[in-house]
């Protein structure tokens, strides 16, 4: 009967320590519902990719929530103040209905983690991507497996710049929130973009209001944001930024060859070949 009694203790006691973990489990799942859900640039975009499957193998847990964006640190770009922006039409074909590159960058009020750069590489090199503040200087980057991320302070205006070092010319297709940065309406791959020239760089400061008028990007709490406060944007694709780059069928640029003004010659090493 003592024995019995034993027993019956024993059983007890681990049942109730299995009954204390799974809610501890139950738990730790609860709190990750904090974290905002990853916003969209476009309405066509696919998910953001996931961080290497080396990364994802060793340590799964930390690849996939180093980066994650609580509901307290989540921006929005709002209107800024309205600045002189002077644009014309131009009649451009894309060469291709494919886009030849595309990135997204995440943004929120948080130190994220992963390698520092200054600017995203795009179209194999020939266009530089960066975001930079209102006197030109870059806003910190970083790149975490194949995403992207910035750091960004509630208050701040913004631009993004773009640079071609080559004779091509593209079209570069912008979004910030889900929105279309020229029209305002739901971004998508299919819209015009702002065309990029030869050798050439240029700044995409706001919201295009006019033919000659923006109202600046300005990080702001996502309630208060543009895509918050329109009827073609949602509150849940707050938080990032979108761009698309096609080839546009035009004449490449040669620059013209640099005379010596005035000065010898170099001399060359092999002449005879």
């Amino acid at each position: 009967m003592y024995k019995s009694k034993i027993l019956l203790w024993l059983f007890l006691t681990c049942l109730i320590s299995a009954c204390s973990t799974t809610k501890i489990a139950t738990s730790e799942t609860a709190s990750e519902a904090e974290y905002a859900p990853v916003p969209q640039a476009e309405t066509s975009a696919k998910p953001a990719p996931s961080s290497t499957h080396a990364k994802a193998k060793a340590n799964p847990r930390v690849a996939s929530t180093q980066n994650n964006v609580r509901s307290d640190e989540r921006l929005g770009t709002k209107w800024g103040d309205d600045l002189s922006s002077y644009v014309t039409q131009v009649d451009l074909k894309r060469l291709s209905s494919s886009p030849i590159d595309e990135t997204q960058i995440r943004y929120a009020s948080k130190q994220f983690s992963g390698r520092g750069i200054n600017s995203i590489s795009l179209a194999s090199g020939k266009i530089s991507f960066s975001v930079v503040d209102d006197r030109g200087r870059i806003l910190p980057l970083y790149r975490d497996g194949q995403n992207y991320y910035l750091s960004a302070n509630d208050g701040q205006s913004y631009q993004l710049r773009y640079s071609n070092t080559s004779n091509q010319t593209f079209e570069i297709v912008a979004s910030v929130d889900g929105l279309d940065v020229l029209d305002g309406s739901r971004a998508s791959r299919s819209k015009s973009g702002y065309v990029l020239r030869p050798y050439s760089s240029f700044a995409i400061e706001g919201f295009r209001k006019s033919n000659s008028s923006v109202a600046s990007f300005t990080f702001s709490k996502p309630q208060n944001s543009y895509a918050a406060n329109s009827a073609s944007g949602s509150i849940q694709n707050t938080g990032v930024i979108g761009t698309v780059v096609y080839e546009l069928k035009a004449p490449k640029y040669y620059p013209p060859k640099k005379t010596n003004a005035g000065y010898a010659p170099a001399p060359n090493a092999f002449p005879a070949d």
